[in-house]
Parts: C-alpha cells; sequence; structure tokens
C-alpha cells in the first residue's frame, strides 16, 4: 500500500493542539476560490508506505508531550482512506494522537477512518448547497454524510471558518453558520471554533503553477472586523 504524500511538517503549532508533525496529503477533488494549497489538488505519485511514514514521523514524538501527536491535512485526506487507515492505525499503536484536518469531502471508510482519530479540524467551506457549489465546486451532502457518522461515532471537533470580505463576512452569515453547526454537530463535542481571515499569502503559488486564481483581486480580510464576527458568533453559539 502506497500513499501520495505532498510534505511533512515536522513541528507544527496551529493545526491541532500542542506541538504536531503535520502529513499533508495529496488529492483534492474541491476547488475553493480561496485556497491556499493548490500544490496538493492533483493527486501525484504515490511515494509513502504506511511503515516508512511512521518510522519518519515518530521521530518526533519526543516533542508531543502535552497533547501533541499527527494532523493529516492537504489537499483532503479522506480521499486516501486505505492509506489514511493504516498510517493512523500504526500511529494510534505506538501512542500517538491522530487529528484529522477535512472539510469532509471523502469517498467513504469513515467510520474505520474515526476508530483511529482522535480530533477532527473540520473546515466549513459555507452552508447551503448552492453556495457551497459556488465557493468549491463541490457537493455539501457529501460533507452532510461524514458529519452525520461522527456525530453518531461521537467524534470531537475543532471548527474552522475562513472569513473572506463580501463573501462570508456579516452578522447574517454567522446565525447561519451557527444553526448549521448544531444541526449536524453534537456541540458538546466542540472543543474550540477559530476563524481565519482570508490571507493573500498562496498568491505566488497560483502564478508558479500557472493555475488561474479566482480571488487574486481580491483584498484581504480585516482583523479587527473578523474579531467582531467571532465575538458575535460565541456570543450567540454559547446559548
Amino acid at each position: 500500500m502506497l500513499g501520495s504524500v505532498n510534505s511533512v511538517e515536522s513541528l507544527g503549532t496551529v493545526d491541532g493542539p500542542g506541538i504536531r508533525a503535520v502529513i499533508f496529503l495529496n488529492g483534492c477533488s474541491l476547488r475553493c476560490k480561496y485556497c491556499h494549497n493548490p500544490e496538493t489538488w492533483i493527486m501525484q505519485e504515490k511515494n509513502y508506505e504506511p511503515s516508512s511514514l511512521v518510522e519518519k514521523v515518530i521521530r518526533y514524538k519526543p516533542y508531543f508531550n502535552h497533547g501533541g501527536g499527527v494532523t493529516f491535512s492537504g489537499g483532503e485526506p479522506l480521499l486516501q482512506p486505505e492509506f489514511l487507515i493504516e498510517c493512523s492505525r500504526l500511529f494510534k499503536e505506538n501512542g500517538i494522537n491522530v487529528a484529522l484536518d477535512t472539510a469532509g469531502a471523502g469517498i467513504g471508510h469513515y467510520e474505520e477512518i474515526l476508530k483511529y482519530t482522535d480530533l477532527i479540524i473540520f473546515d466549513v467551506k459555507d452552508v447551503t448547497k448552492e453556495r457551497f457549489f459556488d465557493l468549491t465546486g463541490g457537493n455539501i451532502e457529501n460533507t452532510w454524510q461524514f458529519l452525520d457518522i461522527a456525530r453518531k461515532m461521537n467524534s470531537k471537533f475543532w471548527i474552522r471558518q475562513v472569513i473572506i470580505p463580501g463573501v462570508n463576512d456579516t452578522f447574517a452569515y454567522m446565525e447561519e453558520l451557527d444553526k448549521y453547526i448544531k444541526d449536524h454537530i453534537n456541540i458538546d463535542n466542540v472543543e474550540r471554533v477559530e476563524f481565519l481571515p482570508y490571507h493573500k499569502l498562496g498568491t505566488e503559488k497560483y502564478e508558479k503553477l500557472h493555475i488561474f486564481n479566482p480571488y487574486q483581486e481580491k483584498e484581504a480580510m480585516d482583523a479587527t472586523k473578523c474579531k467582531e464576527l467571532y465575538d458575535y458568533f460565541i456570543s450567540i453559539f454559547k446559548e
């Protein structure tokens, strides 16, 4: 069994609790207009056996104290389910915490994947079918299927929402987001909510890859307004 791994970040501090190794897998069925990792869209040559990847990462285990571990990101890691399952199983056998950074846009095997997953870092794209499709080109019903299974398995969540000027930077969207999360996720299992202001750090990647950037002219999100929206969301989310 081989997997397609784009890169491994050895000492990450933002993709889950503690210090983590972040494994970026190749392949994604979505084309988010704000994506800052377009280099992971295509499923590249398969280059790692699960045992080799685990051996590479386990060297950092001494740094994983205080809740650290491994985070699978991408791309969309759920597009390589067999590889993800085997790697996660081996990490758990070695006492390493496993987090999954995902939009829920996978191809199944979710129960088996989540057996070895300690935390889901769930990337909300949008909350309606129409806007989800406009923003990503994908079908939100695939995400609903993943969330339904995660809810049944009582999975723990961190929620992430990118805030984009002129797209979802309104108090009305905050109310939609509040309802969406409460409809699809057991809020007792939501350990953290993060708003990520849209930024333009991925612009050069589009140029180097000769990929059209639909947000080339869009300004970065104002951090102060993003904080105002976050504060409002938290005030209603806790009701």
